[in-house]
C-alpha cells in the first residue's frame, strides 16, 4: 500500500534514527578523546577515500539525467567537493585536516593504505549510483539528512579534545553544516514526488538502507583493523607511514 508523503519521510527518517552510523561505537570513541593519534590517522585516511569518490558518483549520475533542470541542481555537489575559483572545496580541506594530524597530503590523495573493506564499500556506493535508477540513486544520498547532528557533535568533539582541533582543521565540516542542509531539501522534495508508487517506495527505502550500510560497514573496517584487537590487513596503513615528519627528512 502506498504511503501518503508525510509517512514515507517518517519512513526514511526512522531508518536513519535506527541505522545511521552516529551509533557506531567508533564515533563515540573518537569525538569523547577516546582514539589514539594513530587512529585518528587510520580514520582520514580511509574516510577520504569516500571524500575523494563522492564527487565521481554524482558525475555518474549527472551523465544519466537527461532533464538539465536536475542536472543543474545537482551540479554543486560536485563543485563543493572539488571546488571552484571562489571555493577551495571539500577535498582540499579534508587534506588540511590529514596535514593537522600529521600526515603526508600527498600519501592521503594517493589512497595508499586504505583498508581493502572500505574500498569495497566505497566502490560499491559508486557502482550502485551508477547501475540503479536515479530514483534509488537520490534515495541512497539521503543519508544527508542526518549528517548535521554527526557533524555539528565532531566539531565540538574534537576541539575539545584534541589538541590538532582547530577552524582550520575542521573546516570540512563547518562547510558542510551550510551546504548539506540545501543538498537535502532539493534531494528529499525529488524523492518524495518520485516515489508515488509502494514499489518506488520500498525501492528508496531500500537505497537509504544500502548507504548506511555502506557508512557502517567503514567504520567496522577501521575497529577492526585500528582499535581492539588491531589487525591491520595486509596493503593498509600501519602507524609511522606516510607521515609529514618523513617527508620533511
Amino acid at each position: 500500500m502506498t504511503q501518503s508523503r508525510e509517512e514515507f519521510e517518517a519512513r526514511l527518517r526512522q531508518i536513519g534514527a535506527e541505522r545511521y552510523h552516529d551509533l557506531h561505537p567508533f564515533h563515540d570513541l573518537l569525538h569523547g578523546g577516546g582514539c589514539t593519534p594513530d587512529q585518528v590517522r587510520a580514520w582520514v585516511i580511509n574516510r577520504y577515500y569516500y571524500q575523494h569518490s563522492i564527487p565521481m558518483k554524482d558525475a555518474a549520475f549527472m551523465s544519466r539525467v537527461e532533464d538539465p533542470a536536475l542536472r543543474r541542481q545537482w551540479r554543486s555537489r560536485i563543485e563543493d567537493h572539488d571546488g571552484t575559483d571562489d571555493n577551495e572545496g571539500g577535498i582540499k580541506r579534508w587534506l588540511r585536516l590529514a596535514q593537522a594530524v600529521g600526515l603526508d597530503p600527498d600519501y592521503v590523495a594517493s589512497c595508499e593504505g586504505v583498508l581493502p573493506a572500505t574500498k569495497f564499500a566505497v566502490d560499491a556506493y559508486v557502482r550502485y549510483v551508477r547501475e540503479k535508477t536515479l530514483l534509488e540513486a537520490v534515495a541512497a544520498s539521503l543519508t544527508e539528512l542526518f549528517a548535521p547532528k554527526i557533524h555539528a557533535n565532531r566539531i565540538q568533539g574534537l576541539l575539545k579534545n584534541y589538541d590538532f582541533a582547530d577552524d582550520s582543521s575542521l573546516s570540512y565540516f563547518k562547510n558542510r553544516l551550510k551546504e548539506a542542509p540545501k543538498d537535502v531539501a532539493f534531494g528529499l522534495a525529488w524523492v518524495l514526488d518520485q516515489a508515488d508508487t509502494a514499489e518506488k517506495q520500498d525501492a528508496a527505502a531500500a537505497a537509504l538502507t544500502f548507504k548506511t550500510d555502506v557508512l557502517w560497514s567503514q567504520l567496522d573496517a577501521l575497529w577492526g583493523a585500528y582499535v581492539a584487537p588491531a589487525r591491520v590487513p595486509p596493503g593498509a596503513w600501519l602507524p609511522g607511514d606516510g607521515l609529514l615528519l618523513q617527508k620533511a627528512s
